[in-house]
């Protein structure tokens, strides 16, 4: 292969910088995973459609198989690997445990990225298709089950485990103050907690 068509870079992947030199036509998924090791990125349909491979790139959600490595330099990574605090899992990860929101997990990884990404734009005021059109501009969008729902339909799951995925995502949310409940706790939840 000719030298001008690869390049040298650093890509800064949960907290750490990474030197790769890559094809330019490597997508930041075979980067994460053929180069890296980072394999909880999962390569689905490799056209941007199921979500398998959803990282968070600068804090907002991507499907990392339709983005080129090389065009990523400079931009902070977050793969789910690197969602937890050492051994504390994030709170989306504690609670989809906790709601048992997965089945065979292969959409798992990509379904918290995602899940991360979406309370982020909800709690800056990112409206959605079911956002009501009386929402006021810039102000947190409340999350309902057909917001969470609308707002993670671009992550697909084989196993149709989407009850329990909004479950989760809707207590994670409950829990970090950028989600409301419209029916009072969440369900299975006691007091104390």
């Amino acid at each position: 292969m000719a030298a001008g068509r690869r390049s040298e870079l650093v890509l800064h992947i949960n907290a750490e910088a990474h030197r790769l030199t890559l094809d330019h036509r490597t997508t930041l998924l075979d980067a994460l995973r053929e180069h890296l090791g980072l394999t909880g990125a999962k390569k689905g349909c490799d056209h941007g459609q199921c979500g398998a491979c959803t990282v968070l790139v600068d804090g907002r959600r991507a499907n990392s198989c339709l983005l080129l490595a090389v065009a990523q330099g400079g931009r902070r990574i977050t793969t789910v690997e690197g969602l937890a605090d050492g051994e504390r899992l994030h709170p989306l990860q504690e609670a989809f445990i906790e709601r048992d929101a997965f089945q065979c997990g292969y959409c798992t990884p990509g379904q918290l990225c995602s899940a991360v990404g979406m309370l982020a734009e909800a709690a800056d005021g990112f409206p959605s298709h079911v956002t009501p059109p009386t929402a006021a501009s810039g102000t947190p969008v409340t999350l309902t089950g057909d917001e969470i729902r609308e707002r993670m339909s671009g992550n697909l799951c084989r196993c149709g485990a989407y009850p329990r995925i909004v479950d989760a995502v809707r207590e994670a949310g409950a829990e970090a103050g950028t989600a409301t409940w419209t029916h009072g706790r969440p369900p299975g939840r006691g007091a104390a907690s």
